[in-house]
């Protein structure tokens, strides 16, 4: 497996430890009865991100941005692999990716301003990067 087939199949891990993470204080908070619900607006009074609390609600934000993110570098690794243009530049934005995407975790959990946009821009700059090594032909 390539570094950044690696670092893809992490990052889908950590997409689900994201869930756990905003998902066990929602139901703590919210209670079942809200979170298994059809969620309707009009029903619950609101949004349900709207009924959390501060650092659940930024759990369940960053949880959404990764999925935005993981868009694009699922794309920039699908671009790699398959104009096969795996390289040391390449292995070293995927890995960029995850570690800005563990680091916005607590960064965003804990506002930690203006680092939260400054690690979200390093993990898109590493996937923009990934992109153009392999569209450049960098790898070869």
């Amino acid at each position: 497996m390539t570094p950044e087939l690696t670092a893809l199949a992490l990052a889908l891990l950590l997409q689900a430890v994201q869930f756990c993470l905003m998902a066990i204080p929602a139901n703590r908070e919210l209670g079942p009865a809200k979170t298994a619900s059809p969620r309707d607006r009009d029903r619950l009074g609101g949004s349900l991100e709207d009924q959390l609390s501060t650092r659940t609600a930024r759990l369940y934000r960053a949880l959404n941005n990764h999925f935005e993110g993981l868009i694009l570098f699922t794309i920039a690794v699908v671009v790699v692999e398959l104009s096969d243009s795996s390289s040391a530049l390449t292995a070293a934005c995927a890995w960029t990716y995850l570690g800005a995407r563990i680091l916005y975790v607590p960064a965003y959990a804990f506002g930690w301003s203006p680092w939260r946009s400054a690690i979200w821009f390093l993990g898109f700059a590493a996937t923009i990067t990934m992109t153009l090594a392999a569209l450049l032909g960098a790898g070869s």
